[in-house]
């Protein structure tokens, strides 16, 4: 008996190829070399299932089973899901200041196919969040993350959501903000604004210092000039009246002279 499995989609197509009471191993595709195989006590109750081992991501799609002696074949269609997805961890990303804000980050791995992370609130409605980050590794399984902002609110009770529709998997995790979170957003920006304040003044002072210093250096410039020319003049002026003074000196004993001579005269004519 020759009992055939395949897949459309790849090139070889064998999966697992039985003819003749062996395993036509070197018609296999590479990837399934090792990993497929039939339940050989089974055969001869006409059990022709394929049995494959350390299943992967990269083995989900359409499995052709074909009998040629009776002509007949069935599709099966396998999806691959991880079981071994880690639970959603949320912690705190950062705090928005501008609406006084909390930043929430979700992360989630280990999954495939892809899945999908969604925020909910205390009511179940969606949240309004950032993308959603996704890493695929070597090992084709999914690391979804994504970030959302959350402000006060009556409760502050959020969840995150990670899940898989195709499989039905679905992780979540709840998280309760504590009004304090909120409450230090907000009080850590009052010595942001304090300090803005506190530079602004003191700026203004220092350049209202400046413009003082060089209104003052300008003024003395401009009086020095006026007082030079005014010493100058002083200076000018003290060698006339030295020379008045002199002058005057010179001239009073000349006068005297004459009105002696004028009385000692008769004198000599005696």
């Amino acid at each position: 008996m020759t009992s055939e499995w395949t897949r459309p989609d790849l090139d070889p197509r064998f999966v697992f190829l039985w003819r003749a009471g062996q395993d036509l191993i070197y018609m296999k595709n590479p990837s399934y070399i090792g990993r497929s195989s039939l339940f050989t006590d089974e055969l001869k109750h006409g059990n022709i299932s394929l049995k494959l081992s350390k299943v992967k991501p990269a083995d989900q799609g359409r499995y052709r089973c074909y009998i040629p002696e009776k002509d007949e074949e069935v599709f099966i269609d396998l999806v691959v899901a991880s079981g071994a997805v880690s639970s959603p961890v949320i912690s705190l990303a950062n705090l928005d200041k501008a609406i006084s804000g909390v930043v929430l980050q979700c992360e989630s791995a280990g999954w495939y196919p892809e899945p999908e992370l969604l925020w909910l609130d205390a009511e179940g409605n969606l949240l309004s969040a950032g993308p959603t980050e996704t890493l695929r590794g070597p090992d084709d399984l999914y690391t979804v993350s994504s970030r959302v902002t959350v402000e006060k609110r009556h409760s502050n009770n959020i969840t995150c959501r990670v899940q898989q529709r195709n499989t039905n998997q679905s992780r979540e995790i709840h998280i309760h903000v504590p009004d304090e979170y909120f409450q230090l957003n907000s009080s850590s920006a009052a010595p942001i604004i304090i300090g803005v304040v506190v530079s602004l003044a003191l700026s203004i002072i220092l350049i209202l210092i400046g413009v003082f210093f060089i209104w003052r250096r300008n003024k003395t410039n401009v009086r020095k000039p006026h007082c030079l020319r005014k010493k100058q003049e002083t200076t000018k002026t003290e060698p006339d009246q030295e020379q008045e003074t002199l002058m005057t000196q010179d001239i009073e004993p000349v006068s005297d002279m004459t009105e002696t001579d004028k009385t000692t005269k008769p004198v000599g004519k005696t």
